[in-house]
């Protein structure tokens, strides 16, 4: 049996998985602040076009795009780093 050592993810890996977190993980806490703020009557007489509002509706429209994107380059980082270890495995 080979001895197999799980490799240690890149310092980009990394911070591609933090950003994926962070980026996703605001939207959606802006997403449930539209839900409270529509709950609660902030919305009412144009009340989400004041204040921090048009910024808080704006960021899941762009946040969780860029989140999908950021996964999707996650993915074909570590797919291209196991596919180069797997190659200097069988060497």
């Amino acid at each position: 049996m080979t001895n197999q050592t799980p490799h240690a993810a890149s310092r980009l890996e990394r911070i591609l998985a933090y950003m994926v977190a962070g980026v996703v993980g605001l939207s959606i806490l802006a997403f449930l602040a539209v839900i409270i703020g529509t709950a609660v009557g902030a919305g009412a007489d144009n009340g989400f076009g004041q204040g921090v509002w048009p910024i808080v509706l704006a960021l899941p429209l762009f946040g969780l795009p860029l989140g999908f994107l950021l996964i999707i380059a996650l993915m074909v980082m570590t797919a291209i780093r196991r596919a180069r270890e797997a190659r200097q495995n069988r060497e």
